[in-house]
Protein backbone atom coordinates (compact mmCIF):
# COMPACT_ATOMS: atom_id res chain seq x y z
CA UNK A 1 0.00 0.00 0.00
CA UNK A 2 1.66 3.82 -0.80
CA UNK A 3 2.31 5.80 2.09
CA UNK A 4 0.68 8.41 -0.63
CA UNK A 5 -2.49 8.87 -3.07
CA UNK A 6 -1.43 11.58 -5.46
CA UNK A 7 -4.30 13.19 -6.97
CA UNK A 8 -3.56 14.75 -10.51
CA UNK A 9 -5.88 17.50 -12.01
CA UNK A 10 -7.12 16.99 -15.31
CA UNK A 11 -7.54 19.81 -17.50
CA UNK A 12 -11.53 19.14 -17.14
CA UNK A 13 -11.01 19.31 -13.20
CA UNK A 14 -9.13 22.74 -14.12
CA UNK A 15 -11.74 23.84 -16.07
CA UNK A 16 -14.51 23.19 -13.35
CA UNK A 17 -12.26 25.63 -10.81
CA UNK A 18 -11.89 27.96 -13.99
CA UNK A 19 -16.07 27.92 -14.33
CA UNK A 20 -16.52 28.50 -9.80
CA UNK A 21 -14.16 31.78 -11.05
CA UNK A 22 -16.73 32.72 -14.03
CA UNK A 23 -19.56 32.69 -11.29
CA UNK A 24 -17.70 35.63 -9.29
CA UNK A 25 -18.16 37.75 -12.17
CA UNK A 26 -20.59 40.50 -12.72
CA UNK A 27 -23.09 39.78 -14.78
CA UNK A 28 -23.72 42.57 -17.13
CA UNK A 29 -25.68 42.19 -20.13
CA UNK A 30 -22.64 43.44 -21.99
CA UNK A 31 -20.31 41.05 -21.39
CA UNK A 32 -19.82 37.29 -21.04
CA UNK A 33 -18.59 36.16 -17.09
CA UNK A 34 -15.54 34.24 -18.05
CA UNK A 35 -13.33 32.71 -15.58
CA UNK A 36 -9.40 31.60 -16.21
CA UNK A 37 -6.68 29.89 -14.52
CA UNK A 38 -3.09 30.33 -14.90
CA UNK A 39 -1.45 26.74 -14.03
CA UNK A 40 2.15 26.15 -14.20
CA UNK A 41 3.80 22.77 -15.85
CA UNK A 42 3.81 21.15 -12.00
CA UNK A 43 0.12 21.78 -11.14
CA UNK A 44 0.77 24.87 -8.91
CA UNK A 45 -1.74 27.91 -9.48
CA UNK A 46 -0.10 30.66 -10.76
CA UNK A 47 -3.18 33.25 -11.06
CA UNK A 48 -6.46 33.22 -11.50
CA UNK A 49 -9.08 35.90 -12.99
CA UNK A 50 -12.52 36.54 -13.94
CA UNK A 51 -14.26 39.19 -16.00
CA UNK A 52 -14.69 42.61 -14.44
CA UNK A 53 -12.89 41.59 -11.11
CA UNK A 54 -10.74 44.69 -10.76
CA UNK A 55 -12.12 46.91 -13.80
CA UNK A 56 -15.43 46.39 -15.38
CA UNK A 57 -14.02 46.61 -18.83
CA UNK A 58 -11.39 43.49 -17.56
CA UNK A 59 -11.31 40.03 -19.30
CA UNK A 60 -10.86 37.05 -16.93
CA UNK A 61 -7.49 36.13 -19.37
CA UNK A 62 -6.49 39.60 -18.51
CA UNK A 63 -7.24 39.62 -14.86
CA UNK A 64 -4.80 36.52 -14.25
CA UNK A 65 -2.21 37.23 -16.64
CA UNK A 66 -2.12 41.09 -14.74
CA UNK A 67 -0.97 39.04 -11.99
CA UNK A 68 2.23 36.96 -12.83
CA UNK A 69 5.11 38.56 -12.20
CA UNK A 70 6.92 39.83 -15.79
CA UNK A 71 9.44 37.51 -16.70
CA UNK A 72 7.86 34.54 -15.22
CA UNK A 73 8.62 31.79 -17.80
CA UNK A 74 5.04 30.71 -19.25
CA UNK A 75 6.25 28.56 -21.58
CA UNK A 76 4.99 25.09 -19.66
CA UNK A 77 1.93 26.61 -18.27
CA UNK A 78 -1.58 26.33 -19.30
CA UNK A 79 -4.14 28.96 -19.04
CA UNK A 80 -7.55 27.74 -18.47
CA UNK A 81 -10.33 29.72 -19.83
CA UNK A 82 -14.09 29.22 -19.59
CA UNK A 83 -14.36 31.00 -23.45
CA UNK A 84 -12.50 31.31 -26.26
CA UNK A 85 -9.88 34.55 -25.28
CA UNK A 86 -11.21 37.10 -27.72
CA UNK A 87 -9.34 38.66 -30.71
CA UNK A 88 -10.67 42.33 -30.83
CA UNK A 89 -11.35 44.54 -28.29
CA UNK A 90 -12.93 48.18 -28.28
CA UNK A 91 -12.08 48.91 -24.39
CA UNK A 92 -8.39 48.03 -24.27
CA UNK A 93 -5.06 47.74 -26.80
CA UNK A 94 -4.68 44.32 -26.62
CA UNK A 95 -6.74 41.43 -27.77
CA UNK A 96 -6.95 38.02 -24.89
CA UNK A 97 -5.21 36.05 -27.30
CA UNK A 98 -2.43 38.75 -28.04
CA UNK A 99 -1.94 38.72 -24.44
CA UNK A 100 -1.72 35.15 -24.20
CA UNK A 101 0.89 35.10 -26.66
CA UNK A 102 3.26 38.05 -25.28
CA UNK A 103 3.29 35.87 -21.89
CA UNK A 104 4.78 33.27 -23.30
CA UNK A 105 2.09 30.58 -22.99
CA UNK A 106 2.04 28.03 -25.04
CA UNK A 107 -1.27 26.19 -24.05
CA UNK A 108 -4.58 27.00 -23.45
CA UNK A 109 -7.64 24.82 -22.69
CA UNK A 110 -11.30 26.26 -23.46
CA UNK A 111 -14.85 24.69 -23.13
CA UNK A 112 -16.45 27.56 -25.19
CA UNK A 113 -16.06 28.99 -28.28
CA UNK A 114 -16.89 32.59 -27.77
CA UNK A 115 -20.54 33.09 -29.76
CA UNK A 116 -21.55 35.57 -32.26
CA UNK A 117 -23.28 37.66 -30.05
CA UNK A 118 -20.68 40.90 -29.63
CA UNK A 119 -17.73 40.58 -32.17
CA UNK A 120 -16.63 37.94 -34.70
CA UNK A 121 -13.81 36.18 -32.83
CA UNK A 122 -11.23 33.64 -34.28
CA UNK A 123 -9.23 33.21 -30.90
CA UNK A 124 -8.85 29.49 -31.34
CA UNK A 125 -7.44 30.00 -35.00
CA UNK A 126 -4.93 32.92 -33.79
CA UNK A 127 -3.45 30.72 -31.17
CA UNK A 128 -2.88 28.17 -33.44
CA UNK A 129 -1.08 30.44 -36.13
CA UNK A 130 0.83 31.82 -33.23
CA UNK A 131 1.97 28.36 -32.18
CA UNK A 132 0.15 27.52 -28.87
CA UNK A 133 -1.50 24.32 -28.33
CA UNK A 134 -5.59 25.11 -27.96
CA UNK A 135 -7.43 22.19 -26.46
CA UNK A 136 -11.04 22.46 -26.25
CA UNK A 137 -13.34 20.48 -24.01
CA UNK A 138 -16.98 20.66 -25.41
CA UNK A 139 -18.63 18.66 -22.48
CA UNK A 140 -18.50 21.54 -20.28
CA UNK A 141 -19.89 23.87 -22.83
CA UNK A 142 -23.18 23.58 -21.57
CA UNK A 143 -22.26 25.11 -17.58
CA UNK A 144 -20.33 27.79 -19.47
CA UNK A 145 -23.64 28.62 -21.66
CA UNK A 146 -25.74 28.32 -18.14
CA UNK A 147 -23.55 31.39 -16.36
CA UNK A 148 -23.86 33.02 -19.67
CA UNK A 149 -27.57 33.27 -19.95
CA UNK A 150 -27.80 36.83 -18.55
CA UNK A 151 -26.01 37.35 -22.79
CA UNK A 152 -27.10 33.99 -24.50
CA UNK A 153 -30.51 33.81 -23.24
CA UNK A 154 -31.56 37.01 -21.71
CA UNK A 155 -35.66 36.43 -21.03
CA UNK A 156 -34.34 33.03 -19.75
CA UNK A 157 -31.39 34.54 -17.38
CA UNK A 158 -32.27 34.09 -13.22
Amino acid sequence: MPDRIESVATDADWMDAAITFSKLAPRVGDRYAVGAIVVDYDGSILATGYTGETDPHEHAEEAALAKIAPGTDLSRATIYTTMEPCTSRRSRPASCTELVVAAGLRRVVLALREPLVFADCDGVGTLVRAGVEVVELPGQAGEVRAVNAHVLSPGQAG
